[in-house]
């Protein structure tokens, strides 16, 4: 399937608001898999930017498809393993464990999931006593979680973000579970969430690191074999990631919108393109460093 799009210029950071003028250009991004000879590949790209401020990753420009089904719109099993498909109390178990070190949760407490993919993260919300309610963009997603998950359709609205309303201060917790990086205009959708937020009230975001040890690792292999190109983002490729975000980008949008940073934490998650010998070695580098694949912000509504 040809995916067709219209290209965005980027005039400011989305999280810090300063000029992208000032902003360093880091290289290239195919439209695909870059392997490890990525000059020797074809296909369209766009640059990397990093905001000189708050170390915002992004494309420039912004690669948009003229149907978001192009991007979302795939089969569901194409984009997780099969055991993915099967829940179990173990997941967002540890999410909700730090939840309760932020919030005392109880019965009757409103939650909503943005993007809530197959409904896995509302189902153990409910059963840590939330009253759960979710949307996703993707069609086949939706599908998934109604017809697999048993999700009532009723709870899991379709749509995205920038569609949706919900009532003022009506939710107690908004997750937004590996989204946040999906999303055009991210500052927005958060001043969004925290409308529907109460005051207190928690917001656990889970983003891709722009400190991401391996990503730099294979940044500089790409510029020693001389190339312009970088493996940070995937704009117009499967995930679909259009940021990468340090804590300092929420530090600066906090000011804005009213939040506070509760507590943030790094995770090294799965390694790539090194030979596994090295992994044990990266791994306890990463975690001494905070220099993991994944970041997550647990953000607390002050006004």
């Amino acid at each position: 399937m040809t995916k067709q799009y219209r290209f965005e210029e980027i005039t400011h950071c989305e999280m810090c608001g300063s000029p992208s003028a000032n902003h360093s250009v880091m290289g290239q991004r195919l439209n695909r898999t870059q392997g490890m000879r990525p000059n020797r590949k074809t296909g369209i790209s766009v640059s990397v930017m990093r905001c000189t401020t708050c170390d915002l990753f992004y494309s420039q420009p912004q690669p948009v498809p003229f149907n978001i089904q192009d991007h979302y719109g795939v089969p569901v099993e194409s984009y997780w393993r099969p055991e993915y498909f099967t829940w179990s109390p173990a997941y967002f178990r540890s999410e909700l464990d730090i939840l309760r070190t932020l919030q005392d949760i109880r019965p009757g407490m409103r939650a909503l999931d943005i993007g809530a993919g197959i409904g896995k993260s509302m189902i153990s919300m409910s059963k840590a006593g939330f009253d759960v309610y979710g949307f996703e963009p993707s069609d086949t997603f939706r599908q998934k979680a109604i017809e697999h998950m048993n999700i009532d359709p009723e709870r899991l609205r379709h749509g995205m973000v920038e569609d949706m309303e919900y009532e003022p201060e009506s939710f107690d917790f908004i997750s937004f579970g590996a989204v946040f990086e999906h999303l055009y205009h991210p500052a927005d959708s958060l001043a969004k969430a925290m409308k529907w937020l109460k005051p207190g009230g928690i917001v656990q975001i889970e983003v891709p690191s722009s400190r991401h040890l391996i990503a730099r690792l294979i940044n500089l292999y790409y510029k020693l074999i001389g190339t312009n190109y970088v493996t940070s983002l995937s704009p117009m490729h499967s995930p679909f990631h259009l940021y990468e975000f340090d804590r300092k980008s929420f530090v600066e949008l906090g000011r804005r919108l009213g939040f506070t940073i509760v507590r943030h934490d790094y995770s090294v998650c799965d390694i790539y393109f090194f030979p596994k010998w090295l992994h044990p070695l990266l791994r306890s580098i990463m975690q001494r460093t905070d220099t993991g694949m994944q970041l997550t912000m647990w953000l607390q509504k002050t006004k």
